[in-house]
């Protein structure tokens, strides 16, 4: 179930911190609650990206873009995302979720968030985000200036050129003899 509750004061907690720069970064704490546990009795990697939800809503609402998303009729929609998990968060660890705007291009946002307990990094995301209208994908360079940002994206760090290189070779649709009879060529 989607902790709707959480959502709930992950939105307050943002509305009480007040605006953020484009390329700011919203920090926000949760707490690993028994039902976040998987069979291991640790935080659950669904449950990962779930929080993780958590903290970058609140940073499109600090930043002005839930407003603009919502003035346009824009929708957001996660295009990628790759994950790295690196420690265990353990039941009533109080977990730190930090979510910051990294880059972007002619049509997607590159967005990174990092989940931290007791100082240590516990996991890492990148999201390929876009904006899409009735039309398809809406061009950054709108958004940008949607959002009163006229300046051009910071430059684009390696690994993620090579996440983005990697991406554009993977093949779409999937292909192999695992696929169900109706999706085989």
């Amino acid at each position: 179930m989607y902790p709707i509750f959480r959502l709930a004061l992950s939105i307050l907690n943002a509305k009480r911190a007040g605006p953020l720069e484009p390329l700011g970064t919203n920090v926000s704490t949760h707490i690993c609650w028994p039902w976040d546990l998987d069979f291991y009795f640790e935080l659950n990697n669904g449950r990962t990206l779930t929080l993780n939800d958590l903290n970058r809503i609140p940073l499109a609402l600090r930043t002005g873009l839930i407003s603009v998303m919502r003035r346009e009729k824009w929708g957001l929609t996660v295009a990628g995302a790759s994950v790295r998990y690196r420690r265990r968060v353990r039941m009533f660890d109080r977990i730190t979720i930090t979510s910051r705007l990294v880059c972007w291009d002619d049509k997607f946002f590159y967005l990174e968030q990092s989940m931290w307990v007791r100082g240590n990094a516990t996991s890492n995301v990148l999201y390929r985000i876009a904006l899409v209208d009735s039309s398809g994908i809406v061009k950054t360079e709108l958004i940008t200036k949607s959002l009163g940002f006229e300046g051009p994206s910071p430059e684009t760090p390696s690994w993620i050129e090579a996440w983005i290189e990697a991406e554009r070779r993977r093949p779409w649709p999937p292909e192999g003899d695992y696929l169900p009879d109706n999706k085989k060529k």
